[in-house]
Formats: C-alpha cells, sequence, structure tokens
C-alpha cells in the first residue's frame, strides 16, 4: 500500500459511509489490516480453539467489521504458547472456502450419484427423525451406529438407546498404541502426548515426523531441545525432516520395528543399563522379561531389520547411559502390522527400563487436579451389547469401527441399519474401502452432518451443513496436561449461509425423536456458562483470555512426595502382564517376522504433510495453494532402473489388483529401495470439492489389506504392497 493512498481517499473509495460492514467484507485482508494499523477501522481479537487437527490449539482471531482476516496464537494456551502451524493459521481457508455446505440437503437419486435438492432444516431434520424412528422400531434403536470424534452427538444416540459409536481415531490410530501402554502403566500417553522433550537428553522417534506431522507444541519442543542439545535418534524407512536433525538415522527396513526395540531391551538388560533402583520399586516382571529376550541380540536384530549391529548397540548405550532423561516417542498412528499393542507395550517395557515414566526428560504425570462432574440425565440401557465381533477383549468402547462396517454389511449379530457420521471421512479413514462402500449399500440411512463436502458426505441421504468452528460454541476443551486448563470455543463472527452449530442440530433432533428431556439447555453458551460455575470458573474472564490455567494444580514428576499410582492388576509396572496371559495373549512381546515384498513390489507406508491435515484440508483454499497434490517416494536408484524420472506421472496397482492413476513421482535418496511412501488424504471423488477434486493419489484406496490386532482390534494398515504401472511411465 503506497503512501498516498489518504485516510479521506479511503472512506470515499470504499463507501464505509453509507455500506459499512458490506463494503469491507468485500475488501482484501490486507487492505483491511493495512486500515486498521492506520487506525482507519477498529479490529476485535477474540479467543477460540482450533479444530484444523486434534491439537486443539488457542487461537486468536482478528475480526474487521464483521471479517475473520487473521489467526494467531494465544500466549495463554499450552498447545500453540502464541503460535499456529500452517494449518492453524489456514483456518480462515476453511471459514470462507466457496465449496462450504451452505444448506441442508436430500439426496434425490441413488445413493452416491450426486443428486439432492435443497431443503429448510425443518424438512432436513424431519426427515432424519422419521428416518430413525422407523429403523427404532422394526430393528432397535441398537440399529443405529455413530461416527464421529466430537461431542454432541454422542448424547444424542446413548439417548436414543444405541451403545454402538465407532472412533477412527481408536481402531485406525491411536488405539494399539493407548492399550500397550495401559497394559504395561495403568495409563496411556494422552492426547496430547505427555512427552517432556524440552528436558530430554535423548529423543526416540520410531516413525514419528516431527516437522511434517505438526504438532504444535511438539515440534516447538523438538526445535528448542534441540538448540538444548538434545540429541535425536530417528528410525524410519524415509530419511524424513527429523531424520536430518537427528545424530542418528537407523534405515530401518519396515515391520521390523519390534524386533529393534527387543534387542535394545536385550542390551539394556544385560549390560546392566536399567535403573535398578526404579525397576526394584517400581515394577514387577523382570526376571521374566530377562528371560524372553535372551536371544534378541543385537546380531540377531541387525538381519531382520537391515541396520548395522554396531549402530543397534551404539543407540541402546546413547539411551542407558543418559536416562532417565530419554523420551521414547510412541507415536500416535500405530496401527501399523497387526501386533501394534505388543509393539508398544515394547516401547513401554523399554521406557521403565530407562526409568523415563513419571521423570524429568521422559514422560511426566498428567495433573491429578480435576473438575467436578456435571450431572446429567441416564441414559437407557441398551437392549443389545455394543458390537465387537472378533471378540477383541482390550477394544472398549472406541474401538468398534470394523464391527459396526462388519455387521452392517452381515446383519450379524444384528443389523445395523443406519449410519449417524459427523466430522469424519469414512472413505478416507477405514481400510478397504470398497468394504465400507458394500455396507452404505445396506443402509437404511446414512446421515452426514459436515462443513465440506467430502467423500463420505456425498453419499448420505440427508447432509446437514455444520458451521466451521470459528462460527459456533462447542464443548469445554478441559486439558489435563502438567497443569489443569480450561479452554474456550466461542463464535468469531456469525454463522454464513444456512449452516447450524452441531450442538444446535443435535438439540433439534432431540426434539423430533421425543430426547429433549437430554439437553436442558437453551443455548450452548447456556451450558458453559453453568459448567464454569459448578467448577468455579470466571466465564467472562475465560471468554476475554480463551485459556485460564489452573494454578497449583502441576506435579509432574517422581518424587518422595509424589509416588506414582499403576492402575493394573499387579498396582506396578508389568514388564509381565499376567491380564494377557490371562486371554490368552503372550505376556511379554514376542517379535513375530511380517510378509516382505517380492521384487518387483513395494511397501506402500504413508503420513502426513505439514500444511495439511489428512483429507479435510486439500480444498482449503489456502492450504491447497501451498501443497495442492501428494507425490509418490521411489528410491532414486530404483527408480532409474526402472526408467522412471523425477517428475513423471505412474500407475500404482496394489497386491490385489487396485490401480490409483496419475500419481506424481518423488525420485528421493531419502528413501529406502524397498518401500514408497505417499502423503495421506489426497485424490478425493467428490466433485463438490472443486480445487480437491482427483488431484493426487489416494493412498487409502491402495489400503484393500489389514491386519486386525487380536488384542484391540486395530486394523494394521502398512501390510499392502505396490507394483509400478509401467504403462503410465514418464506418461
Amino acid at each position: 500500500m503506497t503512501a498516498k493512498f489518504s485516510r479521506r481517499t479511503f472512506f470515499k473509495t470504499s463507501g464505509l459511509v453509507s455500506a459499512g460492514i458490506a463494503a469491507t467484507s468485500m475488501l482484501p485482508d490486507k487492505f483491511l489490516l493495512w486500515a486498521e494499523e492506520k487506525g482507519m477501522l477498529q479490529a476485535s481479537q477474540i479467543p477460540t480453539y482450533c479444530e484444523i487437527c486434534f491439537w486443539k490449539c488457542g487461537a486468536l482471531a482478528k475480526v474487521i467489521n464483521g471479517k475473520v482476516v487473521k489467526l494467531e496464537g494465544n500466549p495463554a494456551h499450552p498447545g500453540s504458547r502464541g503460535k499456529l502451524c500452517g494449518r492453524g493459521n489456514g483456518g480462515t481457508g476453511l471459514l470462507y472456502d466457496p465449496n462450504r455446505l451452505k444448506t441442508p440437503l436430500i439426496n434425490t437419486g441413488t445413493r452416491g450419484e450426486g443428486k439432492y435438492k435443497k431443503a429448510s432444516w425443518d424438512e432436513a431434520l424431519n426427515f432424519t427423525a422419521e428416518r430413525m424412528t422407523k429403523i427404532a422400531k422394526k430393528y432397535g434403536p441398537e440399529s443405529m451406529a455413530i461416527f464421529t470424534p466430537t461431542d454432541h452427538f454422542l448424547p444424542l444416540i446413548s439417548a436414543f438407546g444405541s451403545p454402538n459409536v465407532g472412533m477412527p481415531s481408536f481402531a485406525q490410530c491411536r488405539g494399539p498404541r493407548d492399550v500397550g501402554l495401559e497394559l504395561t502403566f495403568g495409563d496411556s500417553i494422552g492426547s496430547p502426548e505427555r512427552l517432556d522433550m524440552l528436558n530430554s537428553k535423548v529423543v526416540v522417534l520410531l516413525g514419528s515426523h516431527l516437522g511434517e506431522n505438526m504438532h504444535n507444541s511438539q515440534v516447538q519442543d523438538f526445535v528448542e531441545s534441540i538448540g538444548r542439545g538434545a540429541k535425536y535418534i530417528v528410525v524410519d524407512p524415509r530419511f524424513s525432516i527429523a531424520a536430518g536433525k537427528a545424530v542418528k538415522w537407523l534405515p530401518i527396513r519396515p515391520a521390523t520395528d519390534m524386533a529393534l526395540i527387543l534387542a535394545w531391551i536385550h542390551i539394556i538388560i544385560s549390560e546392566e543399563l536399567y535403573d535398578k533402583e526404579y525397576i526394584s520399586r517400581y515394577a514387577t516382571g523382570l526376571d521374566e522379561l530377562r528371560t524372553a529376550v535372551r536371544d534378541y541380540t543385537p546380531e540377531w536384530a541387525a538381519k531382520e531389520t537391515d541396520l548395522k549391529a554396531a549402530d543397534i548397540i551404539e543407540t541402546a548405550h546413547m539411551l542407558g547411559r543418559r536416562a532417565p532423561a530419554v523420551c521414547i516417542h510412541p507415536g500416535r498412528h500405530a496401527t501399523w502390522y497387526g501386533d501394534d499393542v505388543q509393539r508398544t507395550r515394547a516401547l513401554g517395557i523399554l521406557m521403565a527400563l530407562l526409568g523415563s515414566w513419571g521423570r524429568e526428560g521422559g514422560a511426566f504425570f498428567a495433573t491429578k487436579a480435576s473438575f467436578p462432574k456435571v450431572a446429567s440425565k441416564p441414559y437407557p440401557e441398551p437392549s443389545r451389547p455394543a458390537l465387537n465381533l472378533g471378540g477383541y477383549p482390550f477394544a472398549g468402547g472406541e474401538g468398534v469401527t470394523q464391527a459396526i462396517r462388519t455387521a452392517t454389511i452381515t446383519g450379524k449379530p444384528y443389523p445395523i441399519k443406519g449410519w449417524f457420521v459427523s466430522g469424519t471421512n469414512l472413505l478416507k479413514a477405514l481400510p478397504n474401502q470398497k468394504e465400507t462402500m458394500e455396507a452404505i449399500k445396506q443402509l437404511d440411512l446414512l446421515v452426514a452432518v459436515d462443513v465440506m463436502p467430502f467423500d463420505t458426505v456425498m453419499m448420505a441421504d440427508v447432509i446437514l451443513p455444520e458451521c466451521s468452528y470459528l462460527e459456533r460454541h462447542d464443548a469445554l476443551a478441559v486439558g489435563k496436561g502438567k497443569s489443569l486448563t480450561v479452554s474456550l470455543r466461542q463464535p468469531v463472527i456469525e454463522p454464513m449461509y444456512e449452516s447450524k452449530p452441531a450442538w444446535w442440530i443435535a438439540k433439534e433432533l432431540s426434539k423430533r425423536l421425543g430426547l429433549a428431556s437430554y439437553f436442558p439447555w437453551n443455548t450452548y453458551e447456556d451450558k458453559i456458562k453453568s459448567q464454569c460455575s459448578l467448577w468455579g470458573i470466571n466465564y467472562d474472564e475465560l471468554k476475554k483470555v480463551g485459556t485460564i490455567t489452573i494454578p497449583d494444580s502441576s506435579n509432574p514428576y517422581i518424587t518422595p512426595l509424589n509416588q506414582p499410582e499403576f492402575k493394573t492388576a499387579s498396582g506396578k509396572i508389568e514388564l509381565y502382564s499376567h491380564e494377557l496371559k490371562e486371554k490368552g495373549f503372550d505376556p511379554i512381546p514376542v517379535y513375530t517376522s511380517h510378509e516382505k515384498p517380492e521384487p518387483d513390489e513395494f511397501r506402500l507406508i504413508y503420513g502426513r504433510h505439514a500444511v495439511h491435515t489428512f483429507s479435510r484440508t486439500t480444498n482449503n483454499p489456502e492450504l491447497h495453494e501451498l501443497y495442492p497434490e501428494n507425490e509418490v517416494w521411489i528410491n532414486a536408484t530404483k527408480a532409474h532402473s526402472l526408467g522412471i524420472k523425477n517428475g513423471s506421472y505412474v500407475t500404482l496397482i496394489n497386491q490385489d489388483d487396485v490401480k490409483i492413476s496419475h500419481i506424481k513421482v518423488k525420485a528421493t535418496e531419502r528413501i529406502r529401495e524397498d518401500c514408497v511412501y505417499m502423503v495421506h488424504g489426497f485424490g478425493t471423488t467428490s466433485k463438490e470439492l472443486k480445487k480437491a477434486f482427483a488431484k493426487g493419489g489416494d493412498d487409502q484406496g491402495l489400503v484393500t489389506k489389514y491386519a486386525v490386532d487380536p488384542i484391540c482390534g486395530g486394523t494394521g494398515m502398512r501390510v499392502n504392497f505396490v507394483r509400478i504401472g509401467k504403462e503410465t511411465i514418464n506418461a
């Protein structure tokens, strides 16, 4: 903006005197920010918390005349600490995406055909309630299932009488990790993970791509800990951004991570590098463990992992000699090969031997402080139990996504005839899209609640447009990290178009289903105010600052006055699990060799990009511009031998002859020759996503095979192999 553009010219050309907000809403953000800086416009700064990923970072929205022009990190929030990642900064892209769902829609064609009519909210909600009621009368309320990561529809489905809740975040992501650590320590690692990286001397990352997986506070800790001298050991078949910062990169053969971990345990026990006092006081099963890992030598592991025995020994010594200030990052996406609970058990055992659980520089304890439980009306007891096909004993209430899908297809042990899908794109989350499509065909009702017309949304019978997180209230976010915190999500502008907040949709549906007594508040803000009153939180202050930290609620490390509590059967860390033994599983992890690719095949591995959250951001105008399509990483030497040039487009064909076409090649030395790598979430089939449609390759489409973890039901998805279609090489 040039200096000659005066205040008088600004008001004259923009028409602010007569048009007000309507005029400024059409002006570019940079222009509005300039005008605000010059004192021509007044900006308000409204705190909320982000929803672009599950980290839920505190954000400050700068609003000028009804338009959100900038998002910044809230310094009061422990997840953001005054900073937002690229995705968080791109939140306005979601808000103003022209492809947003704008009005309720009812399907008028065959399912998946994409023919919809616009409907009023009354018409769409009545349609939904009538279909749900019909299903309940014919099959029972348990025949409605819900897939969601959010809070608002869980009370609705529970009050309706169904116990069938599927959360892909458990069965397709973190479930095996949580179960493995709970079986070892009686507690999971939390979300965000309670990792004291900032005070670590050594940090181990096994397939965790910090720097690409932009978990805000962890990336900040990652950078600062390196500045403080922390040594990183990165175990990854791909030379990731994190590997570029490591003192030791171990380019492991995929599917052999367990061998490396067991070899580390072998060395640490045999050379007595473990924390003897810690183990003696807090753990049980050391003798059994010593015997179990006797043959897992570094020489044996070197053959399995394709690593050097000397590197395995060197890194084990780094861990043992710098303990307990060693952070073993257990990752988040843990559904790899079907033995994922046991792999995480092995990681937990390693943490225990190093004495790092509950110690500075390791994994810290969550605050013991808590808020009183809010009283609510009891839900009816379901007539039939929640689905758990396969009898996975540690699936819990969240691990039934596969069971819901299977019961929908087979009708056994009882039929599932309705799906309520909110905030999750099942066609990009569940393995084997063909099975998901087959299940959808069997439904009498598919309801979708979302902001964007994602693949699964466009299969729905009725689409209910939710407003974005910048336009609504949501549940108070209670953080149990080192301290107890509470954060507020509040609307920074009014909902655009005919979109509505999820709480309103749930409440309106409850009225039509005769369940209004389960939603005894007028607005969600009323509910939040009531909670704040019960918890002793000043609501006006929370609304102003966004996040409040409860003072004197932090006690993260073991001290003489802060002894740990292990909620296991023995009350101690269980190196040997009697609970697993009683259920017929190995009480100590045992290495199992997994299938390897044929000479003309590559194992398919996948991950994330720094500016995208899977499929939910690929259409975001701001983020799409930064990374519009994914690539397939192929080892450069291997690519040369196949006649594949960097930047060319190829077809990938998996072991079941399923193909994806026109995926761009990244030929690089930064990956092993026996695998290829893709960023997850691209290749959408929804034509309503105008920017993302058919851009890049759909890695999930190639995941037709999966290995179910017998302990928790998690779906291991890194068991697929691909060939490169020669017909399109260099096309």
